[in-house]
């Protein structure tokens, strides 16, 4: 049966914002944003009024598109003592089908997946332990879109990504998954669909993702799971959407290229 892991713990004490309660994973409600490298703390200082009150963290990874030269743990605890909420995201192996093209990319080894898996989530816990980032954070592994099969390339993520959540699990952090509704999010879905409903699953489900980041450029501001996840799917406060892509923003005299994102999901603790 599917089981995922510290649910009964997603509870926010509040209908807004973030939770405060630290005996659990601090639920954040409300606008984020993301760029590929951490934006500069004038930036932060600059969007503090916007409608945003997290940001995306690109912490570790091989894939990593971009180079991080301000991320430390004093940006992290800075970041956070201006009050911005924090989902660390997590770039590690691609889909063996991946769609986007570069010789840089690591690719999932259909024979090693779990392996890999298990390496991945190892060096993320390291990543966010340097920057200061607690357990009972989540860690969102990124998943960039690829051409789903149904089968040898779908089984491979969904066994590398059932590792990596174990590893994440055993040292207290929560397991996040970011991907296109179309290809992670959809084979991630109809493996939970399969364990609801007593099928037979391809992977053991009992280290699946807690919670689901997906992206669908709909310009939807909601974590309804309009087209990508059912009502009953990753519903307790475990979804973030990204439902705009790579425009550009400007606040108190500051512009940046950025993704938007409707959260009701946790963010990080930050030490």
């Amino acid at each position: 049966m599917l089981t995922l892991a510290f649910v009964p713990a997603l509870v926010c004490p509040t209908a807004a914002t973030a939770a405060t309660r630290q005996d659990g994973p601090q639920i954040f409600t409300g606008q984020a944003f993301d760029t590929c490298s951490a934006p500069s703390p004038s930036l932060l200082r600059a969007w503090r009024h916007s409608r945003y009150g997290a940001l995306g963290l690109y912490i570790g990874g091989r894939n990593r598109a971009c180079s991080q030269p301000l991320l430390n743990r004093a940006y992290v605890r800075a970041a956070a003592d201006m009050g911005w909420r924090m989902l660390p995201l997590y770039v590690g192996a691609q889909a063996p089908c991946v769609t986007q093209e570069h010789g840089r990319t690591k690719r999932i080894s259909s024979a090693n997946a779990f392996g890999q898996g298990q390496a991945d989530g190892a060096d993320a816990v390291r990543s966010a332990s340097q920057l200061g980032l607690a357990p009972g954070s989540p860690i969102y592994l990124d998943m960039e879109a690829y051409a789903r099969d149904r089968g040898r390339c779908s089984l491979a993520v969904l066994r590398y990504t059932a590792a990596w959540s174990q590893v994440l699990h055993e040292a207290g952090y929560l397991s996040g998954f970011y991907s296109s509704a179309d290809s992670g999010v959809a084979d991630l879905a109809s493996l939970a669909f399969l364990a609801a409903t007593g099928r037979d699953e391809p992977v053991q489900t009992d280290d699946l993702p807690d919670v689901i980041w997906y992206a669908r450029w709909d310009h939807h501001s909601s974590t309804d799971g309009y087209k990508a996840l059912s009502q009953s799917q990753w519903s307790g406060h475990q979804r973030v959407h990204q439902y705009v892509g790579n425009t550009t923003e400007s606040h108190g005299g500051q512009s940046a290229m950025i993704d938007r994102n409707a959260v009701d999901a946790p963010v990080a603790l930050v030490e």
